[in-house]
This record gives C-alpha cells, sequence and structure tokens, in this order.
C-alpha cells in the first residue's frame, strides 16, 4: 500500500453556532475573550463567510472536500474543528477520541462516519470517547500529529493530551510515539500539537523556541533529519499567528498544495515562504473572525481522509 502524508480527501463542518466556547478558553491561550459590545450574529455571519471562502478556494485548488452541515441542536460553538474528534487512517480504521470540554463532545456524529462509510472503505472503529469519563482526554489530530509514510506520532502534553492515551493510540495503530513538552511564552502548556508543528510530506514546520528542552529538541530534529524533512522554524510570534496550524494536501493532479491562514502567511519571513514552496504551493485563507473567537485556524477546521476509496 501506497501511503501518502498529504491528503487526498478532506472533511470540514459548516457550522451552525459559531461563538466563543468560554469551556474551552480555560486551556486556550490562542483564543480572545469578546467585549461587551461584541454581537454574536454578526461573529457567527463573518465565521460562516470565512468557512465558505475556504472550501470555495480549496475546491478551486481542484482538492476533495467533503462538507457536512453542523445540526443546530445542540448547539455546538467549536463544530468547525473536526479533527478534534475523529482521524481516518489508511489502514482503513476510525478513530473517535475524548475531548477535554464537556460541551464539545456532541460534535462527534454517527451520521458522518456512515457518510464517510458511503465513499471509503472502513475496516474498524476505534471509540475512545468513554476515556472521557475517567478525566483522560487525547483531541485527535489537534493533539496527535501523524507522519504516516514512518509510521510516527508526535505529541506534546498538555490537559488536552494526555500521554497513556497517545500511546494507546501508538499501539493501535503500530507506530512509534514521540513525546515531548511544549510552552507559550508564558510557560503555560500550549493546548494542542499542532499549533506548535506541522508535517508535510518533505517539510516539517516547528516552533522550536516552545520546547523548553534540549533532549526534546534534539530527539525531534534527529527524527526530522532521518525522515527527510527540511524543517522551517518559525518563532513564538508566528505560533501564535498560527504559522504552524497548516496541512498539506493534493489536488486532483497529484499537486501539492500547503493550506494556511492569511494571519499566517502574513507572520512568515519571505526565506520561510520560499523554503515550503519549494515543495508546495501555498494557499493562504483569510478566517481571521474563526481564529481570534475560535482559538483554532485551517488546519483545526480540515480532517484529512487517508481511508482507501471504495471501490465502485
Amino acid at each position: 500500500m501506497n501511503i501518502h502524508q498529504a491528503a487526498r480527501h478532506i472533511l470540514m463542518v459548516r457550522p451552525a453556532s459559531f461563538y466563543v466556547n468560554r469551556e474551552t478558553s480555560l486551556t486556550n491561550r490562542f483564543q480572545h475573550q469578546p467585549d461587551n459590545a461584541t454581537i454574536w450574529e454578526d461573529v457567527h455571519a463573518a465565521a460562516l463567510a470565512e468557512f465558505d471562502t475556504m472550501v470555495d478556494l480549496i475546491r478551486q485548488q481542484r482538492i476533495n472536500v467533503m462538507v457536512v452541515d453542523d445540526t443546530p441542536e445542540p448547539r455546538k460553538p467549536d463544530a468547525v474543528f473536526p479533527n478534534n474528534w475523529v482521524s481516518f487512517h489508511p489502514d482503513g480504521r476510525i478513530i473517535l477520541y475524548p475531548m477535554m470540554a464537556t460541551n464539545r463532545r456532541t460534535e462527534a456524529r454517527d451520521d458522518i462516519v456512515e457518510k464517510i462509510k458511503a465513499d471509503f472503505t472502513i475496516s474498524e472503529v476505534i471509540d475512545l470517547r468513554n476515556e472521557a469519563i475517567h478525566g483522560c482526554y487525547l483531541e485527535g489530530t489537534g493533539s496527535l500529529v501523524f507522519d504516516y509514510p514512518h509510521q510516527l506520532i508526535y505529541a506534546s502534553r498538555s490537559p488536552r493530551t494526555d500521554e497513556g492515551l497517545a500511546k494507546k493510540v501508538a499501539d493501535i495503530l503500530g507506530y512509534r510515539l514521540i513525546l515531548f513538552d511544549a510552552v507559550d511564552d508564558q510557560s503555560t502548556p500550549v493546548y494542542h500539537t499542532n499549533v506548535v508543528m506541522s508535517i508535510g510530506s518533505r517539510f516539517a514546520i516547528i516552533c522550536l523556541d516552545a520546547i523548553p528542552s534540549d533532549t526534546d529538541q534534539e530527539v525531534l530534529l534527529e527524527t526530522l533529519a532521518t525522515t527527510g524533512k527540511k524543517v522551517v522554524a518559525i518563532s513564538y510570534e508566528q505560533m501564535k499567528s498560527f504559522a504552524g496550524n497548516c496541512l498539506e494536501v493534493i489536488n486532483a493532479e497529484g499537486e501539492p498544495v500547503v493550506i494556511m491562514s492569511q494571519t499566517a502567511f502574513q507572520s512568515l519571513l519571505p526565506g520561510q515562504v520560499d523554503a515550503i514552496s519549494r515543495f508546495a504551493d501555498v494557499l493562504p485563507v483569510d478566517v481571521s473572525t474563526i481564529e481570534k473567537y475560535g482559538g483554532g485556524s485551517v488546519r483545526c477546521m480540515m480532517a484529512g481522509i487517508y481511508l482507501p476509496i471504495r471501490a465502485r
């Protein structure tokens, strides 16, 4: 089986009730709190416009994206971030994850899994959601950054990324797990690994400044070198602008495209853009409202589908 790092299909969920999730803001320093004058109908409308424009831009690049509408009830402020509750794997397995915020757990929808089954072959659904009852959380490809061809998982410890559960997923998939600590400029654990780093087919974007341990840095750099990744190092400020929160995808012609936010793109130096552009075209999209109030960017909005395509 020829396994690709870049996603050839993407799942996105169009939000029905986008607003600040105060429960998640306790562990997400990237979220901004609204002022008293914030009009949530306007915020939701802006988020919808950003979502629809992003989908249009992706489809213009001839990239396959499946869009599913969020359900109006129960209200789910973070439904736009489906990568936190599900991951789709090249061996046909789907993993469902336990999320930390109780008001996010209804985002996981069996009907979406059934919709995926219509087009892709699923060998097994591994449901870890009940681990949340025991206070153990793992938030999908927010917590776990996969290198599929090399069977590696990168994970930074945080309240949302339980070390034991990360090891369990690695054991289930037969992957090697690389755990490390990552903190922001206030020495607070970064809430998700996919804010700290992104793994492409031939490159890796990573905020080494956020990794205080020299040993952790050495292990990461050695592993990235061994797997043939060109390292593009970003700063704290660039990480805060979501420069690490991007995803490499493949379009219908087999061409690689890196999708990142306009905020992230504008934070990069010309040399960093050139380094990434050696390996893929860069597609910047404006999701500034979603970033500001949701505390996540384009990587969080896309669940890569790596499942085998169902034979017709």
